[in-house]
């Protein structure tokens, strides 16, 4: 009977909760909560989330909005396409600390100096949330992610767009994102590739946690800072992190040099098709995408649609339109060189350009050896 009581009286604190609007105490905290990066992908640009600290209405929540659901149907095509749904989602403050802590991820708060009507419009915009269609957002890797959706609700608190970007901007979208995949040279070399020019545009848009911190640091409303000095809840150990050695440049060094010194048509050709098969998806992704970072990509001068186009005359032993696709494809590479020169990426796509150089060189050269053999034919035939 006591178990029953107990369990109706829980019942009806919960749906009591649910039910109606939490009034704060004039105690309440508003903070904010930005963690350190990881070792896995979802994980190598850090977290950012809200706390709310109540201690009058026993209240400890973070609201995070970076939850997605691996169980979406076609969740790879709605990620490539940029209509994936991500959605907001609590814990108690105990519980998120202690995932970190797990992880080795450090956590660094922030409290808002809010006035008390502030902080209970942004609880109620953020609990209210938790119940509606505003839950869910179209994920962007710039425009929209966990760190853009909680400056947000904070500047439509605060009634302009207070928290901003550090001002002058002196650094790319790109130069920013580097150094997080320093550790992960695949991840790096996918990530320079798949993005556009884009990335390479000044990093108006404040999107990552750890840049959140400083700009919070130096936040001004109404005269007077908007966040109170950092606090260092957690600090990771330092990350000694060591990468596979296949993951590194040097493991597409080692495949490169193979394919250039082999001098096995078959293998060649193979490695042209697949160049090809990539232009394409570079340069059809654009159209299929709503991710702006993909569009207008450069990279598809190194990894071009042409390769498939060379790949075909090749097998058909053409050797005249070989060696002109071969001249056309060697142009754009300098052309993409000549682009890249003051690219902070250059470094790891090189190996790729010199190998490309390598292997159109010979084929386009090929037709003054050809020529060059007939003549020493042609020679032997009359002495």
């Amino acid at each position: 009977m006591i178990r029953k009581l107990i369990l109706l009286v829980a019942l009806l604190t919960f749906t009591s909760i649910f039910s109606q609007d939490i009034i704060l105490s004039k105690d309440a905290k508003v903070s904010i909560l930005n963690c350190g990066t990881g070792n896995e992908s979802y994980s190598l640009y850090g977290h950012t989330a809200i706390r709310i600290y109540d201690r009058i209405n026993f209240l400890d929540i973070v609201f995070n909005y970076g939850a997605f659901d691996f169980s979406t149907p076609n969740f790879a095509l709605k990620f490539i396409k940029g209509d994936l749904q991500y959605f907001v989602t609590t814990d108690s403050f105990n519980e998120f600390e202690y995932n970190y802590r797990i992880e080795q991820r450090s956590i660094y708060e922030q409290d808002l100096n809010l006035t008390p009507e502030q902080k209970q419009t942004l609880f109620n915009k953020l609990w209210r949330s938790l119940h509606s269609e505003e839950r869910f957002y179209t994920y962007k890797f710039i425009d929209r992610n966990c760190t853009t959706m909680v400056i947000d609700k904070v500047n439509e608190v605060l009634g302009s767009e207070i928290v901003t970007s550090v001002k002058p901007v002196t650094q790319t979208y790109r130069e920013i994102l580097y150094p997080y995949v320093e550790n992960h040279f695949f991840e790096k070399l996918g990530i320079n590739i798949i993005f556009g020019a884009k990335v390479d545009r000044p990093a108006e848009k404040l999107f990552l946690p750890l840049e959140f911190i400083k700009s919070l640091e130096q936040a001004q409303y109404n005269g007077k800072p908007l966040a109170q000095t950092t606090k260092t809840i957690y600090e990771a150990p330092e990350n000694n992190f060591s990468p596979s050695i296949f993951n590194s440049i040097y493991t597409v060094i080692i495949v490169l040099l193979l394919i250039v010194l082999a001098q096995k048509n078959w293998l060649t050709y193979t490695y042209f098709f697949i160049l090809g098969l990539l232009g394409i998806f570079f340069c059809s992704v654009g159209l299929y995408s709503d991710h702006e970072e993909v569009l207008w990509n450069y990279n598809a001068l190194l990894f071009n649609p042409f390769y498939l186009v060379l790949f075909f005359f090749l097998i058909k032993s053409k050797l005249q339109q070989s060696i002109l696709t071969a001249k056309i494809l060697i142009t754009m590479l300098l052309g993409y060189l000549v682009y890249m020169l003051n690219k902070i990426h250059l470094g790891i796509v090189m190996p790729f350009i010199i190998a490309h150089f390598v292997l159109l060189a010979k084929i386009a050269l090929s037709q003054k050896s050809r020529n060059s053999l007939i003549f020493f034919t042609f020679k032997k035939n009359n002495l």
